[in-house]
């Protein structure tokens, strides 16, 4: 099969996609529900997977997630999301998720995620996938990073599978 022709970053990308926080998106602690943050980081890095395969993707490993900082009512998410790098059938896509307050405008940062996604063809089996072109300085670095990232979850993996059995 031909190579496909690779995609640059910003083919995919999703920037600041907006959500309204509202009473239901709390916890006990009244503050943003972490998991509901998660959900929609891992909706839309799934929308970039299939913009970049063109083809139906899964969600195969989600790692570093970080909360760096809590979200509260009134606040209005802000959802970055772009695809890192590829590698056969999987990509690694970065989440940056901000809070803004919408009367003052003024943003902080609360999360960064990566997920890996695998693309799939029509029978359920992995598909290679275009290769990414890092266009800016910061796509670069990430790229780079996401190489970094890969090899760790690699070997962890293999370390693992080496151990004993868990549950």
């Amino acid at each position: 099969m031909p190579q496909k022709p690779a995609k640059p970053v910003s083919a995919s990308a999703i920037e600041k996609h907006v959500y309204k926080v509202f009473p239901n998106d709390m916890n006990s602690h009244n503050t943003v529900f972490g998991g509901m943050i998660m959900a929609k980081c891992d909706r839309l890095a799934l929308v970039v997977a299939e913009r970049h395969s063109a083809h139906v993707c899964v969600t195969a490993a989600v790692d570093s997630i970080y909360f760096r900082a809590p979200a509260k009512g009134n606040d209005t998410l802000l959802f970055s999301l772009s695809l890192n790098r590829s590698w056969g059938s999987s990509m690694e896509i970065g989440a940056r998720v901000e809070a803004e307050n919408s009367y003052t405008g003024d943003t902080r940062h609360i999360l960064s995620a990566f997920f890996t996604f695998v693309a799939l063809d029509e029978n359920d089996q992995p598909v290679d996938v275009p290769a990414v072109i890092p266009e800016t300085p910061e796509q670069k670095r990430r790229f780079q990073n996401a190489e970094i990232r890969r090899e760790g979850r690699l070997a962890t993996r293999k370390q693992l599978d080496n151990g004993a059995s868990e549950a």
